[in-house]
C-alpha cells in the first residue's frame, strides 16, 4: 500500500513540477490558519471528534503571464504546492496528520476587483497518521493505514490589502482516505472556515533594482486580463478506452496484510461543448477478487455497469466525476457507485488517470490506477 501511496504522489508532483516549468515571475506565498468541525461517518469515534480541528497550511504559488494553452485554458488560474499540517483530535488515535500536495487556484472575479473570489482543488499525500490497530488503537475505524489520499476544496475569498498583501478567507472541505487499500477506511471529513494572507512578489525585481530603499520598482502582482471564452476543441467527439488495476482489503481482514485485486474497464463516449466542458457516458465492467470470500466463482465477481458524467478539462488535466449504476447484481455494493478521478493527457490520443471507485454511494471501493486510448475522434 505504501508503494501505491507514493506511486501516486510522485505522479502527482511530477504532473506539477510539469506545469510549474511552464512560465511565471509573478509568485506568492500565503499562510492560513484552519477550524472546523469532524464529518463523521464511523462508530467508534464520536466521542474523540466532538472537539474538531485545527491546522495551518502554506502554500507557494506561481502566477501566469504569458498566454498559452494554459492561462487560456484556466483564465491564468495560479498553481504550486504546498504542505498542510493539522491537529485533528487525540493524536495517540488519529496522530498528527501533514500533507504535500498541489493546488490550483481557479479566479472566478474580475480582474481589476479589489475582492477576488477562489476556487481552489488541492490532492496529494496524508502522512504521520497513527491508524487502526487491534491491540495498541483499536477505536481508529476510520483510517486502516499510516498513509492517505489528501484532497481538500477551498472556496473563498482575496481582498487586497495593498500592493503586496492579500487577505483570504473561505470555507473548505478536506478528506482523508485511503480507499479501502487497508481496512478500516471509513476515512476522515473536515470541513471548517480558514482566514490568512497572501504575500505576491515579481522575481524581476532583482534584476531591476536591489536596494532595499529604492523607488524603482516593479509591479508586485499580475493584473491578469479577463478570460477570454472557451475555444472549440479539437474534435467535438470521441470514444475512449480506459483500464485500470486496484488493490483492496476487506473489512474482516483488517489489521493483517490480506489483499484482493481489483480491474476496470470502461468504454466511454465523449462529447465536448468547447476546450473545457464535456459529457460522457459509458459502460463499465469490474472484477473484485475481494468478493471471493463470498462468491466462490470466479465468475460471480464481475460486475457490468453503465454511467453518466462530467469532464471539466482545462491544459493537460481533466477533473472527471461519473455517476453510475449495475446492470447485473450489486454484489452487496449498492446500485449507485460514483468516480470522481483527476486524468493526465499524455499525448493526442493516451492518457492516465488516477480515480476513486465509490460503493453505497460516498462509500469507497477501490482507488484505481490506469490507462487510456481514444482509438476514434470526429
Amino acid at each position: 500500500m505504501t508503494r501505491s501511496f507514493l506511486l501516486f504522489f510522485m505522479i502527482v508532483l511530477t504532473v506539477f513540477s510539469v506545469v510549474r516549468a511552464q512560465e511565471g515571475r509573478f509568485k506568492s506565498i500565503s499562510i492560513k490558519g484552519y477550524s472546523g468541525a469532524h464529518l463523521y461517518s464511523g462508530q467508534d469515534l464520536n466521542e474523540k471528534v466532538n472537539y474538531g480541528y485545527e491546522a495551518v497550511d502554506v502554500r507557494f504559488a506561481w502566477h501566469p503571464s504569458k498566454v498559452n494553452r494554459w492561462s487560456e485554458d484556466t483564465g491564468f488560474a495560479a498553481y504550486g504546492f504546498g504542505f498542510y499540517s493539522a491537529s485533528i483530535g487525540d493524536p495517540e488515535v488519529f496522530g498528527n496528520p501533514n500533507a504535500l500536495y498541489g493546488f490550483v487556484n481557479f479566479f472566478l472575479s474580475k480582474p481589476y476587483r479589489r475582492n477576488v473570489l477562489e476556487i481552489s482543488p488541492a490532492l496529494g499525500l496524508t502522512y504521520n497518521l497513527n491508524p487502526f490497530n487491534a491491540d495498541e488503537n483499536p477505536l481508529n475505524d476510520a483510517i486502516g493505514a499510516r498513509f492517505a489520499v489528501f484532497f481538500n476544496l477551498n472556496f473563498g475569498g482575496a481582498y487586497k490589502l495593498n500592493r503586496e498583501l492579500d487577505l483570504l478567507y473561505g470555507v473548505d472541505f478536506t478528506h482523508y482516505s485511503n480507499g479501502r487499500s487497508y481496512t478500516p477506511n471509513y476515512g476522515l471529513n473536515l470541513f471548517g472556515f480558514n482566514i490568512g494572507m497572501r504575500y505576491h512578489f515579481n522575481q524581476e525585481q532583482k534584476a531591476l533594482d536591489t536596494d532595499p530603499y529604492t523607488t524603482n520598482v516593479v509591479s508586485a502582482r499580475y493584473l491578469r486580463p479577463k478570460r477570454p471564452p472557451s475555444a472549440e476543441a479539437d474534435q467535438n467527439n470521441s470514444i475512449d478506452l480506459y483500464l485500470a488495476v486496484g488493490s483492496v482489503q476487506n473489512y474482516e481482514d483488517q489489521g493483517t496484510d490480506l489483499r484482493y485485486g481489483t480491474f476496470s474497464g470502461v468504454v466511454d463516449y465523449r462529447k465536448y461543448f468547447n476546450q473545457m466542458h464535456g459529457l460522457t457516458v459509458g459502460m463499465d465492467l469490474f472484477y473484485d477478487n475481494s468478493l471471493a470470500e463470498y462468491y466462490p466463482d470466479s465468475a460471480d465477481r464481475y460486475l457490468v455497469g453503465v454511467h453518466a458524467g462530467y469532464d471539466f478539462m482545462f491544459w493537460k488535466f481533466d477533473i472527471r466525476v461519473q455517476l453510475g449504476t449495475y446492470l447485473t447484481n450489486d454484489r452487496g455494493k449498492d446500485m449507485l457507485f460514483i468516480r470522481p478521478a483527476l486524468q493526465y493527457e499524455i499525448s493526442k490520443n493516451f492518457f492516465a488517470q488516477v480515480g476513486l471507485k465509490t460503493r453505497n454511494g460516498p462509500g469507497a471501493d477501490w482507488i484505481e490506477f490506469g490507462v487510456g486510448w481514444k482509438p476514434f475522434k470526429w
